[in-house]
């Protein structure tokens, strides 16, 4: 694997104390060090070890009152489906589906957490280009509220599936509307070169035959134009203004469309980058599809459950190498990928009361993968920091978990959810005997 680009930003960092001004679920106690909602993060590293996800409860809860809160301001008849893909933990599930959000899924394992969470089939939305017909007869089985069809193909598979089980499947299908995101290459999802949906210059033809196929009932489109957008509301306009003129022309046909699905991609600050709020995001929607008698639907991910979630990591060492220092932590890429495959940079913050004062000075910080890209900053101002010092990566609550993997044959992390001054285990970390369970040699290998 290449070394990913240097992880520098032309701007100086901003300081500790900037970086806890716009995250209220954060403090750092003069005494008890850095505190999640009112928990102590060296708490829950002394219960349950090193690497560890930690997730407010609380700021799940707030965070979504807040899209939904900017949704009923803006007078539109929309419901929030927590995009799964970005922390399918039961617990976090759990909490905003408690608290009336649906799912958007994308996978038979994702399907089943949600369902496992609570949440019930008729909140819960199916995507993705490349479903199984394992997964489509899932799906039908539980009546879930939508399927998202991406493409001429999956629309027969849904309709013969649909049809040899006697069932109906409410579809919407994925138009692709050729718009540019602005974010990075790797998540944007609306461009004509992406793999996903239908180019929506080919959408009308093929929702008029979904309207004659057996086992389908077509509802509606949807769109998504890619993940951590924070180049304000102008693609989202776009977008959706081109779904609008969409809506009106499938209607002239004299064809129903019920729902339009708006996606989510509504990025958030890592740094100190502008990005735009729910309230920007409603106004785009109202602006361009308010008007039009559709049920709407969003899926945040990122938004919800980036700033909610913390990854604590030990130090095992600090290294001095030619003219540079190396900070050394227990957590790795397969703990936390997004700096290796994104170049993305992650806040952190020493978890000690004395660390969080001590005199800075510039660290590579990397964990004890054997490559390279390993690396999670560089030239990062840090204090000195001796073994079993605890430092906190901020903003993990998205795509950290979930996109963890066992390279190395290092064990998935623990994962904890903190409610108030209480947390509990939310999710036990792997064992070594679990990483070979499962594995066998060959009969010809015995001994």
């Amino acid at each position: 694997m290449a070394a990913p680009a240097p992880l520098l930003h032309p701007d100086p960092d901003p300081s500790f104390t900037e970086l806890l001004a716009i995250r209220p679920q954060l403090r750092m106690d003069p005494l008890a060090g850095l505190m999640l909602e009112e928990v102590p993060l060296a708490r829950i590293a002394a219960a349950h070890g090193t690497p560890v996800w930690a997730y407010s409860a609380g700021t799940l809860r707030r965070r979504l009152a807040t899209l939904q809160g900017a949704l009923a301001e803006a007078r539109l008849d929309a419901q929030v489906h927590f995009a799964v893909k970005a922390n399918p933990n039961l617990a976090v599930l759990r909490t905003l589906g408690d608290q009336g959000a649906g799912a958007d899924v994308v996978s038979e394992g994702e399907l089943r957490a949600a369902r496992a969470a609570g949440i019930p089939a008729a909140h819960i939305v199916f995507s993705g280009v490349g479903k199984t017909l394992a997964e489509i007869r899932l799906a039908l089985s539980e009546d879930i509220q939508q399927i998202n069809a991406e493409s001429a193909e999956e629309v027969a598979m849904i309709s013969a599936t649909a049809a040899a089980m006697g069932r109906t499947a409410r579809v919407a299908l994925r138009v692709n509307p050729d718009v540019d995101a602005k974010t990075h290459a790797k998540i944007t999802t609306g461009k004509s070169e992406n793999k996903f949906g239908i180019a929506i210059g080919d959408a009308p033809a093929l929702y008029a035959r979904m309207a004659g196929l057996p086992g389908i009932r077509p509802v509606g489109l949807a769109v998504h134009i890619g993940s951590q957008i924070t180049a304000g509301v102008g693609a989202y306009r776009t977008a959706y203004g081109h779904l609008a003129d969409l809506v009106r022309s499938l209607r002239a046909q004299g064809l129903v469309v019920e729902r339009v699905d708006c996606g989510g991609g509504l990025g958030i600050p890592y740094r100190d980058e502008p990005a735009p709020n729910p309230a920007a995001l409603a106004g785009a929607i109202a602006a361009t599809l308010g008007n039009l008698g559709v049920a709407l639907m969003v899926e945040p991910g990122r938004w919800i459950a980036g700033p909610a979630g913390v990854l604590v990591a030990s130090v095992i060492l600090q290294k001095q190498g030619a003219g540079r220092r190396f900070l050394v932590l227990d957590a790795a890429m397969n703990d936390l990928v997004r700096p290796a495959m994104y170049e993305a940079w992650h806040g952190i913050l020493p978890v000690a009361p004395a660390d969080f004062t001590a005199p800075l000075a510039p660290a590579d910080v990397v964990g004890p993968i054997c490559e390279s890209g390993d690396t999670f900053a560089r030239n990062r101002g840090l204090p000195s920091l001796q073994p079993a010092s605890l430092v906190a990566f901020l903003d993990a609550g998205a795509y950290g978990a979930a996109m963890s993997s066992t390279y190395n044959n290092r064990p998935l992390a623990a994962e904890v959810l903190v409610e108030g001054d209480r947390f509990a285990l939310v999710r036990e970390r792997q064992t070594q005997e679990a990483l070979l369970a499962g594995q066998a040699l060959p009969p010809w290998m015995a001994r």
